[in-house]
C-alpha cells in the first residue's frame, strides 16, 4: 500500500473574490450562544494543524497541511499573521486567518467552522468578523479566494457580505487519504 494510493486528483474552479470598502455594519453577535474569539499569537503548530483538518476535512484543505514544520512555521509565525479561533461554549469552532503582507492588500486566507458549528446562526457574524478584522489593517482592498470543493454557502455568504468576484481559473487537487492527513495532524 503506498502513501498515496487512496488520494485522487479533483479539477476545481477558484474563484478570486475582492472588497474595495469595509462594510458599513458589521453583522451582529448571536444572542444565546457562549462565543469567544481569541487571536492565537505564535500558535502551535499542532493546533494549528488541528483546526485546518477538523474544519476542511471535508472541503480538501491541504496545501497547509502538506508543509513541514519549517516551512509551516515561517508561514504563521510572522508578526503580521493574524489567526483567529473562534470557540462555541468552550470548544474550538471554527478559525480565520489572515495574511496582512502584501502592499494595499489583505487576504482572507481561511475561513470556516467545524461541523458542530455550522447551522447555528454564527456563519454571517464570524464573516463579518474576519472582514472587520481585515479593515482594521488599514488596506485598498480585502481579498478572499473560494472553490467549487468549498461549502455551498461560502461564495454565496461572501457575496452577501460585499465581496465581488473578480476572476477564476481552473486547478488541480490531490486529495489526502485519511492517513495522510493523520500523518500530518499527529506529528511528533
Amino acid at each position: 500500500m503506498t502513501e498515496h494510493e487512496n488520494s485522487t486528483t479533483v479539477p476545481v474552479t477558484v474563484t478570486f473574490l475582492e472588497m474595495a470598502a469595509p462594510l458599513a455594519h458589521y453583522p451582529p453577535l448571536p444572542l444565546n450562544k457562549q462565543i469567544a474569539l481569541l487571536r492565537a499569537r505564535n500558535i502551535p503548530l499542532h493546533f494549528y494543524r488541528y483546526l485546518m483538518d477538523r474544519v476542511g476535512r471535508k472541503w480538501h484543505w491541504v496545501n497547509a497541511l502538506r508543509l513541514t514544520d519549517e516551512e509551516l512555521a515561517a508561514s504563521l509565525h510572522r508578526e503580521e499573521r493574524d489567526i483567529r479561533v473562534l470557540y462555541l461554549e468552550g470548544a474550538p469552532a471554527g478559525f480565520f486567518d489572515i495574511k496582512p503582507h502584501l502592499p494595499h492588500e489583505v487576504e482572507l486566507a481561511y475561513f470556516g467552522m467545524m461541523d458542530h458549528a455550522i447551522g447555528q446562526g454564527l456563519g454571517r457574524w464570524f464573516l463579518g468578523a474576519a472582514i472587520e478584522t481585515a479593515w482594521s489593517y488599514k488596506p485598498q482592498r480585502v481579498t478572499v479566494q473560494t472553490c467549487t470543493m468549498d461549502h455551498p454557502a461560502a461564495l454565496p455568504l461572501y457575496q452577501k457580505l460585499g465581496f465581488a468576484p473578480v476572476g477564476q481559473k481552473h486547478e488541480l487537487v490531490r486529495t489526502m487519504t485519511l492517513a495522510e492527513r493523520s500523518d500530518s495532524v499527529m506529528r511528533p
